[in-house]
Parts: C-alpha cells; structure tokens; sequence
C-alpha cells in the first residue's frame, strides 16, 4: 500500500481564516482509494452543509465548502475531479486535458463517504473503488484540494501547492502526489 500525510495550503488571499488547517492522508491499495481530510480549528466562521437525508450527484458543489481532489493517469492529459460535500452530495468529472472536454463520469454510480463533524474538526473520509476508471498497474498522480466558504461569503482556495498567480486546481503540475 502507498499511502501520505498532507497538509493543504490556502491561496495568498485577504479572506484566510485564522486558526484553522486542512491536513489529512491519503492511500492507495491496488484500485481502492482512500482519502480522509480533517479541516481543525476555529469552525464557526465556516460555511458547513448540514448533512442530507438523501444525498446525490449534485453539480456546483465548489460554490460553497467542499472538498476536492483530482486524479491524472501518469503521462496522460486524462484527469477526474472528485466534489465532496459536508451535505453527502457528490460529483465526479472526467476531463480529456486542462479544462477540456469536461463530462459527468458515470462509471462511478455513487461516492459513499463518511463524516464526523465535532466543534472544533470536521472530517470527511472517502474510500473509493477506482477499477472503473483507472487499471490498478497505472500510477496515478492526484491533486488534494478544498474550497472554504465562510458565513460573510469570502472564499478560500486550498491545495497542496499552488502554482499559477490564480487559484487553479486543474494544473497538471499541482498533481503532486504519485500513487
């Protein structure tokens, strides 16, 4: 198994929230994914869907908190972006290269992730099964992220790395982490 602790890093931006952090880890095991974020401080300035008695597909996640990674076959333009948010609602893009040809994935039917909400962490943990997308002898490279809204509206963009003068998950080269 391969697995890693990260820790995310917000955009320079004058919306940062003091106190709090985005760590986690992240593992993979022949085609199951596991990842798991903790986002730890002070909570209450944050924006956080409560959780949904039917959650589903749902577009437009990234409007409000939501949690994100992306996932790119190794020497392929090819990359998925996984949407996560505190409600249980989901989604999953499939990308043909840097923001382009962007199609709902349907070979993943569900996302079925956890969440444990206390006052001061809030973590999602997701296990997915990847052998519908992604053969278990690729590598992959993946790119951890979460979007941060607080109750005034002010957004914040979190990542591994951010590599362009804009917050932009979709660099390839913020696809740090090889798995």
């Amino acid at each position: 198994m391969n697995a890693q602790k990260f820790t995310l890093q917000p955009f320079k931006s004058d919306n940062l929230l003091p106190n709090v952090q985005i760590i986690g880890n992240i593992a993979r095991n022949d085609h199951q994914l596991m990842i798991t974020y903790s986002l730890i401080g002070n909570l209450t300035d944050i924006m956080i869907a409560p959780p949904s008695d039917t959650p589903t597909r749902k577009d437009g996640l990234w409007e409000d908190t939501c949690f994100e990674f992306f996932v790119g076959i190794q020497d392929s333009e090819c990359y998925w972006e996984f949407n996560l948010s505190p409600s249980g609602h989901w989604n999953l893009y499939r990308f043909t290269g840097y923001r382009q040809g962007m199609e709902t994935e349907t070979a993943l039917t569900t996302l079925p992730f956890h969440i444990d909400h206390q006052a001061e962490i809030f973590t999602l943990h997701l296990d997915v099964d990847l052998v519908k997308i992604v053969a278990s002898n690729q590598d992959i490279d993946v790119a951890i992220t979460t979007v941060v809204k607080q109750k005034n509206h002010q957004v914040s963009y979190w990542a591994l790395a951010h590599k362009g003068d804009e917050a932009d998950f979709h660099l390839r080269d913020s696809f740090l982490i090889r798995l």
